[in-house]
């Protein structure tokens, strides 16, 4: 379980949304598919078109999993921080109801985060 109380998820890598698409196949709903997709060293996060699906890998085989959905539908406001030429990295502030709080996604490297503003944005507006 994502630690709610903390509101921040390790630095993730942006990675191959196919890849991925496999380890939440069993999670998804009829016509819903994987639009982006992140990693830690052992954990993933993945935007699918209807939620984000947080994916914790527990104990030393990491066949335990805890999946975390967040449906966007809950989400009340989002931030995002672009990169910069010092700072690359990106960061996704989401505000949800329901007593959930404030969840930040910290991406490394090359993420379209502009991107992932207009998927939420689409789900908000």
């Amino acid at each position: 379980m994502i630690d709610f109380q903390n509101g921040s998820f390790l630095k993730l890598m942006p990675v191959d949304p196919a890849g991925q698409q496999n380890k939440v196949a069993p999670l998804l709903v009829e016509g819903e598919y994987v639009v982006a997709a992140f990693k830690t060293i052992r954990d993933s996060v993945v935007f699918t078109n209807k939620r984000i699906i947080a994916v914790n890998v527990q104990g030393i085989t990491g066949k335990k999993k805890d999946f975390t959905t967040l449906p966007y539908s809950k989400v009340q406001a989002y931030s995002v921080e672009t990169s910069g030429s010092f700072d690359l990295d990106c960061e996704l502030d989401l505000f949800f109801s329901g007593g959930i709080g404030q969840i930040r996604f910290e991406f490394l490297g090359n993420c379209d985060i502009l991107g992932l503003s207009r998927l939420i944005a689409s789900h908000l507006l």
